[in-house]
């Protein structure tokens, strides 16, 4: 293996490792009442926050927005991601994630079980990466008491 073969691996390997920083301070943030200043910092000014049925919002002043109402919806969550499959390109890079999230539901006060898939596209900007485009895809959401099986989406 050549020097320039191993710069390069070990290159990929620190640009994974950076993604999984950028993920895990968007997890923070959103577990830290939904900082939509924080969250709107990761994303690059063209990005794309796609939530199925929590909608789809373009450009970092439309996900900030979204993101300043979020904990009136859900004013307790833990968002606790795993199973990350992350492809680097260069300055581009894709990853899929598997979300497992404890929540409270604001409507009836409910503790609510949910699972997700994200699919992520990023960008490197300034030597740092950043969020592209944001897609979360839903397994269920469910009420804590009743579970997956009864009642997968409420």
């Amino acid at each position: 293996m050549s020097l320039e073969d191993l710069e390069r691996r070990l290159k990929v390997l620190e640009d994974v490792e950076a993604i999984k920083r950028l993920k895990a301070r968007y997890c923070a943030h959103c577990d830290d009442g939904y900082n939509p200043d924080a969250l709107g910092e990761l994303f690059v000014e063209d990005a794309v926050w796609d939530g199925g049925d929590l909608g789809r919002h373009e450009g970092r002043g439309a996900i900030r927005t979204f993101f300043s109402r979020a904990s009136k919806r859900r004013p307790f969550a833990i968002h606790m991601v795993m199973n990350p499959i992350i492809e680097v390109a260069g300055d581009t890079a894709k990853g899929i994630w598997y979300l497992f999230q404890p929540n409270t539901l604001a409507e009836g006060n409910r503790a609510v079980w949910g699972s997700a898939r994200y699919d992520e596209e990023y960008v490197r900007v300034g030597g740092e990466w950043k969020f592209k485009n944001l897609k979360v895809t839903s397994f269920f959401w469910t009420p804590f008491d009743e579970g997956w099986a009864k009642t997968p989406f409420m």
